[in-house]
């Protein structure tokens, strides 16, 4: 029992890691589904550490994490002031803001001749080559599976090339200045050093769509923690995507990102070939449906799903931006995870845009009172002109960097009311947008003039006041507190006139360690 948890959690290398690294106060992070193990590990782990020398270590125990259980809970850490995360299970590989982070992926059982074979039967039915991504649960068995595919492929007419995402990184450090990634032991070379310290620069910071690296001999992608890269005169449409793993929020990601692409999945359970993505195309046009309904919205809830992911707060300070300049209402809301009842106490709110993971960001709504989207539909929804062109963004850091370079490449309408419709701003020294060509100094002051009804227009119409919280309510404006006492149901208050009814029961009172009447009884 011990060898096996020894070897399924890797306690070696987690237990040379943090000697390498000299970390006092460490974090465990375990997934429901392997919490049940937690006690093992941990006592396992403990004594690797104090049999070379690391047994001052104290080793914390991490369960029903603040959010997602695939990201690094760096809010429950903090209690404890852990120095370092050792997260288990299937991580998303977000980057994190304050701890490093140390991921041990586990190991699921692939049945890995099955899985080369179904990679042949797919290569022999059409001429493009096949990009193998899979679920992080997987990666252990990488090295066999290239192995038995290439001796089947050797015995059978095969010209498809094969290629295979690598892990993005097993050790994650939020800044640069910490020791450097040789310091601690690397993993089948899928270990790295990921420098994710806060720039001033948003558009330095976050990194551009799913692209980590382009040269010019490789682009590289990194999506869902794996890495993999093409060269500058290949497409991703002209891959067919071999997924490993189940039908989860992952295969969901990759589904919906490349929506353009033939994808196929080997179901690791059943050993069988699934090319059946259609109810997630389905998903993708609700997803439309939504945009399109959020376009009416006048009072926008952002809810706000992780309080560990970098950048979390760059894009709600966007998405307050593009939505204040929409002339909309916004309000910024912390509750953990959201669930349909914890929404209905702000029923002003007639859409919420949800700010999590990229994996965990697709919340299902259908039994909520208001719509859910994600960031890029938010974008979408709220910025004038903006199509949907078929691209889809999952990672709000991906959002950032594409806003800007569209604005930079693209001049930026208004609408003007003196003509009726959306005109250029920018005049230049050959063209000019405006019907009758004027000199560049007159054009540009003609423009301003006529632009200048329009801008007081939309002041006007917007649903903004001199107070930074006021909603609309019965036709005026008023302040959110006000806006709640003029409700009819406030909820649970505790606010009673005379005495508690008889239905309210008085808990206990105190620290769990000793409530109050323990304390009285013992002294008794």
């Amino acid at each position: 029992m011990e060898a096996d948890i020894g070897s399924r959690y890797e306690i070696p290398r987690t237990a040379e890691f943090l000697r390498a690294r000299a970390y006092t106060r460490v974090a465990l992070q375990f997934p429901d589904e392997m919490l049940k193990d937690a006690a093992a590990v941990s006592r396992a782990l403990r004594r690797e550490l104090a049999s070379s020398g690391g047994g001052g270590v104290r080793v914390f125990v991490m369960a029903d994490t603040a959010y997602n259980s695939c990201c690094v809970d760096e809010v429950g850490a903090s209690h404890i002031d852990a120095q370092c995360v050792v997260h288990y299970g299937h991580a998303c590989m977000s980057p994190t803001s304050n701890l490093p982070a140390f991921f041990v992926l586990g190991k699921a059982p692939l049945d890995v001749h099955a899985c080369a074979s179904s990679m042949l039967e797919c290569s022999r039915k059409g001429n493009k080559h096949i990009l193998v991504v899979y679920g992080l649960e997987y990666a252990y068995a990488l090295d066999d599976l290239r192995r038995t595919f290439e001796e089947l492929h050797k015995s059978n007419s095969c010209n498809s090339e094969v290629k295979y995402a690598d892990v993005l990184c097993s050790v994650m450090s939020p800044s640069s200045s910490t020791a450097d990634e040789n310091d601690y032991p690397q993993s089948s070379g899928n270990s790295c050093h990921v420098d994710l310290s806060i720039k001033s620069d948003v558009s330095t910071f976050l990194s551009n769509r799913f692209t980590m690296e382009c040269s010019s001999s490789t682009h590289k992608y990194s999506l869902g923690g794996v890495t993999w890269n093409i060269s500058p005169q290949e497409k991703m449409e002209d891959y067919i995507i071999f997924w490993i793993g189940q039908d989860n929020p992952a295969f969901a990601n990759i589904v919906l990102t490349f929506n353009k692409c033939e994808i196929v999945r080997h179901d690791a359970i059943k050993n069988q070939l699934s090319t059946d993505v259609s109810h997630l195309m389905k998903v993708l046009r609700r997803r439309y449906y939504l945009v399109e309904k959020a376009k009416d919205a006048n009072i926008i809830g952002i809810l706000v799903g992780t309080l560990g992911v970098a950048g979390y707060l760059h894009i709600i300070e966007h998405l307050k931006e593009v939505i204040r300049a929409a002339g909309k209402k916004s309000y910024t809301l912390v509750m953990g995870r959201p669930n349909s009842a914890k929404l209905a106490n702000f029923p002003e709110c007639e859409v919420f845009v949800y700010v999590s993971c990229a994996q965990t960001a697709l919340l299902d709504s259908k039994d909520f009172l208001a719509p859910v989207i994600t960031p890029f539909e938010a974008v979408l929804a709220f910025s004038r002109g903006r199509e949907w062109t078929g691209e889809y963004l999952l990672d709000f850091k991906d959002l950032i960097t594409s806003e800007k370079q569209e604005v930079t490449s693209a001049t930026e309408a208004r609408f003007s009311f003196i003509k009726g419709a959306y005109v250029e701003d920018n005049c230049t020294q050959v063209t000019c947008s405006s019907f009758n060509c004027l000199p560049p100094t007159e054009c540009m002051e003609q423009s301003e003039t006529s632009l200048t009804l329009a801008e007081v227009t939309e002041k006007a119409l917007s649903i903004q006041n001199q107070n930074n919280d006021a909603v609309l309510y019965q036709g005026r404006a008023m302040s959110s507190i006000d806006y709640l006492k003029a409700r009819s149901y406030r909820g649970l208050t505790g606010d009673y006139e005379g005495p508690a009814p008889d239905s309210i029961l008085v808990g206990r009172t105190g620290r769990a360690a000793g409530y109050n009447d323990e304390k009285t009884r013992s002294a008794q």
